[in-house]
């Protein structure tokens, strides 16, 4: 009787054991279908998605307004003269950058590609805001073999691009000399190489959209604006938020940018004095029943 329990208890065990092994054996033959089977990555912000991988997922978008390209004359580190009124005829990239800038170093060898690719109908123009002497930004291109010209910005040549909160940024001309984008931080190389081929009018397998620049390029622009970034303009008439959009443009923020409270929406959205004085107005015209406001300036004195 011990005899026979003891071999029902190890047909038992057996059973269960050739269970496991099933269950492993199927578990096993999934997990090799699933890493045989193709995979969808998520690129991470970091990552440049392929432009033959996922062409119909870019997107172009232009001013319809465009403002014509500010013209400058300078020397670029070799002493050759750079003059913004040879490149007509020809798209430019006028991208502002630093050595100091980790996000520009990346950039450069899609900046040298894009060059190369489209050689004489393309013009970058690499803008150093360094303030570093000329040799050390000269010895810092040899190194990362930058061939295209490079010259030494200013704070007076940023301001008449409409300032340049960032770095890296680029400013895209078409053939006529007018800025129809300007692009803030990294980009993918295919997003720039589909804007250079549709202005050159070549094939380009994107979708290509207009917007109307208010402020988004050039901060004067932002007179054109019917709405701001944190601004609640509800509950107004049309000619009260018109009212409201005039002293925007007109009253300066106190926050030392120099900009108007406008342009200065625009330009920095995280900017709680812009964003604070900006609601101010809009509550005073609010509640103003059609009489004058007092200036925001008499208020902050207050």
């Amino acid at each position: 009787m011990c005899h026979a329990n003891l071999c029902r208890i190890i047909a038992w065990e057996v059973a269960k054991v050739r269970k496991s092994a099933i269950v492993v054996l199927v578990f096993v033959s999934l997990l090799a279908f699933v890493t045989r089977s193709p995979r969808h990555v998520v690129a991470t912000g970091t990552e440049h998605p392929r432009l033959s991988d996922d062409r119909a997922s870019i997107v172009i978008r232009f001013a319809s307004n465009p403002q014509p390209m500010p013209p400058f004359l300078l020397s670029d580190l070799n002493g050759k003269v750079i003059s913004t009124a040879s490149w007509r005829g020809k798209v430019v990239l006028l991208n502002f950058w630093a050595t100091w800038c980790p996000p520009c170093r990346d950039e450069i060898p899609e900046m040298i590609e894009l060059s190369n690719r489209f050689k004489d109908r393309l013009q970058i123009v690499g803008v150093s805001m360094d303030d570093a002497p000329s040799d050390d930004v000269r010895e810092f291109v040899k190194e990362m073999g930058i061939d295209y010209p490079i010259v030494m910005g200013s704070r007076t040549l940023s301001q008449e691009y409409g300032g340049v909160p960032a770095l890296p940024t680029s400013f895209v001309v078409n053939t006529d000399g007018k800025i129809v984008q300007k692009h803030e931080g990294l980009y993918p190389i295919d997003q720039y190489d589909s804007e250079v081929r549709s202005l050159l009018g070549m094939p380009v397998d994107a979708k290509i959209e207009t917007f109307e620049d208010t402020g988004q390029i050039f901060l004067k622009n932002a007179i054109h604006a019917k709405e701001l970034p944190g601004v609640d303009f509800q509950g107004l008439s049309e000619d009260q938020k018109h009212a409201a959009l005039k002293r925007l443009n007109s009253e300066i923020c106190t926050c030392g940018c120099k900009l108007t409270l406008a342009q200065c929406r625009i330009n920095d959205s995280d900017c709680s004095t812009s964003q604070r004085l900006a609601q101010k107005i809009v509550r005073e015209i609010r509640s103003s029943s059609g009489h004058p406001p007092s200036p925001v300036s008499n208020a902050i004195r207050q």
